[in-house]
């Protein structure tokens, strides 16, 4: 099964910890990280996708993908 995550947050540490986590956990970057600011916080936002196969497994809706 090939699963497919989009990792999103404010450009700092805290998403930075959140992509190195993902790439511990197995998933692979998918892509080039993306930036747009936001209007609304006044700050920057950073977004990365980040795909895993997972063997052995079917995919259901329902699942939480970042528990796979």
């Amino acid at each position: 099964m090939q699963l497919y995550r989009l990792l999103t947050g404010p450009d700092d540490s805290s998403f930075c910890h959140k992509v190195t986590k993902a790439l511990n956990e197995g998933w692979e970057l998918h892509g080039s990280p993306a930036y747009a600011f936001d209007d609304k916080d006044g700050q920057m936002r950073c977004a990365q996708a980040v795909v895993k196969t997972v063997a052995g497994k079917t995919y259901e809706p329902d699942m939480k993908l970042s528990e796979q």
